[in-house]
């Protein structure tokens, strides 16, 4: 009687190991750009809450001589 459960018996598919991977590689990601963001703001806010008003920075391309 085993050997007969034993040939019924799919192999493990790795397809829902391989969407859960996924699935907390993107949460990593995500949860890696929020923290930075939120970096971001608190040292906007820290400069704000010092009293400067020239607390966003500024993206001034080089110049081209």
């Amino acid at each position: 009687m085993s050997d007969n459960r034993d040939q019924d018996h799919e192999p493990d598919s790795r397809r829902g190991a391989l969407i859960g991977l996924a699935v907390i590689a993107l949460l990593v990601i995500a949860g890696y750009y929020l923290v930075n963001a939120l970096r971001e703001e608190g040292k906007r806010e820290d400069c704000l809450a010092a009293g400067r008003h020239n607390c966003a920075p500024l993206d001034i391309p080089p110049r081209k001589d």
